[in-house]
C-alpha cells in the first residue's frame, strides 16, 4: 500500500509542476530522446493537460549516431499522439564547423550536444526546457533544483541555485536566461520502471533483453557499430543483453540480462548493485564529467 502511495505522490508532483511551467513561462519545449524517462514525461504531460493536448513542442538533439529502435520509436509515438516534434542535429554543426568531431579510441559526439542544444535554444526562444534527469541517476543531478536557472550563456552555477521552500517553485528570470525543469526529479529507477508498468506506457525494444553483437573493453559491453571505434583485437561475439539507460550508442554500454518484460525488468532493478549510469561510458572520463558538461550548457 505504501509503494501504491508514494507513487501516486511523486505523478500529483509532476503534474503540478508540469502546470507550474505552462504558468509560468512563454514559450517552454520538453527534451525528448526516446529513453524511458522523456517518454515517461510525455505521459505525465498528457495527465496534467487531458482532454487538452500537450500545449508545447517536444524537442530531440540527434546526435546522429542514436540507437535505430529509438528513433524509430521517436517519430512513431509523436505520429500517434500528433505532437510537434523538432528535430536538430549535431552532424549539422559539424558540417558548418561549429562543432568539432572527436576521434580516437573513446570519441563520442555525446558531449557536443551542448552546441546544438544552445543554438535551439536560442533560435526558438525558449524560456524552459523540460527534461527527465533525475537526482538519483548521477551526484551532479542530485544538485540541481527543480526550476534550475541557465544564464545568458546556457551556464549553470551550481553554487547560486535558488531555495524551492514548501514546494514553492520561482521562475523569474531575466532576459537571456532560461530554465531547466526536472518533473521526476525525485523518481528513482524503480520509481519509473514502476510506473511504466502500472501505466502500461510501451517503450523502445532496446530496454529488453535481445541478442546484439557486441564487444568488450574496460568491463563494459559496447555495441558493434560503425559510429564506435574497436580495436582489430577486439573481437565480436552475439550476446543477450539490454540496456538500462539510452543515449548516444558511442557512450552507452549495454549489460547481460534475460530480463525481457517490465516486470522482469522491475525485479533486475531491485537487486542489482550498480546504478544506473554505470553503463554510461561518457560519465566515466572523470568524476567531474557529468557536472563539467552541465556548467558548459549540457542539459
Amino acid at each position: 500500500m505504501s509503494s501504491i502511495l508514494n507513487q501516486n505522490t511523486l505523478e500529483s508532483e509532476a503534474i503540478y509542476i508540469f502546470r507550474e511551467v505552462v504558468a509560468q513561462f512563454e514559450n517552454p519545449v520538453l527534451l525528448f530522446s526516446g529513453g524511458k524517462d522523456s517518454i515517461t514525461l510525455v505521459r505525465l504531460a498528457q495527465k496534467a493537460f487531458y482532454p487538452a493536448k500537450i500545449p508545447f513542442p517536444l524537442m530531440h538533439i540527434d546526435t546522429g549516431h542514436n540507437f535505430p529502435e529509438t528513433i524509430e520509436f521517436r517519430d512513431r509515438l509523436v505520429e500517434e499522439l500528433g505532437l510537434n516534434l523538432i528535430v536538430r542535429k549535431v552532424q549539422d554543426d559539424i558540417d558548418s564547423g561549429v562543432s568539432i568531431e572527436e576521434k580516437g579510441r573513446y570519441s563520442s559526439r555525446n558531449s557536443l550536444q551542448t552546441n546544438t542544444l544552445l543554438s535551439a535554444i536560442e533560435e526558438y526562444k525558449f524560456d524552459a526546457c523540460i527534461g527527465g534527469a533525475r537526482r538519483d541517476e548521477e551526484k551532479a543531478r542530485a544538485k540541481e533544483r527543480i526550476f534550475s536557472v541557465r544564464n545568458d550563456f546556457g551556464e549553470w552555477d551550481e553554487k547560486n541555485q535558488r531555495p524551492e521552500v514548501f514546494d514553492m517553485l520561482n521562475g523569474r528570470i531575466d532576459i537571456g536566461q532560461n530554465v531547466r525543469v526536472f518533473p521526476i526529479s525525485n523518481w528513482t529507477e524503480l520509481d519509473v520502471w514502476s510506473y511504466i508498468d502500472a501505466e502500461k506506457i510501451e517503450i523502445p525494444s532496446i530496454y529488453f533483453a535481445h541478442e546484439r553483437e557486441v564487444f568488450e573493453r574496460d568491463g563494459l559491453i559496447w555495441t558493434a557499430s560503425e559510429h564506435v571505434y574497436k580495436d582489430d583485437h577486439e573481437l565480436t561475439e552475439t550476446k543477450t543483453v539490454r540496456f538500462r539507460t539510452v543515449g548516444d550508442i558511442t557512450c552507452t554500454a549495454a549489460v547481460e540480462s534475460g530480463a525481457d518484460t517490465v516486470e522482469k525488468i522491475i525485479k533486475e532493478v531491485r537487486e542489482s548493485a550498480i546504478s544506473e549510469r554505470g553503463a554510461r561510458i561518457d560519465d566515466k572520463r572523470s568524476e567531474a564529467a557529468m557536472e563539467t558538461r552541465k556548467q558548459q550548457g549540457y542539459f
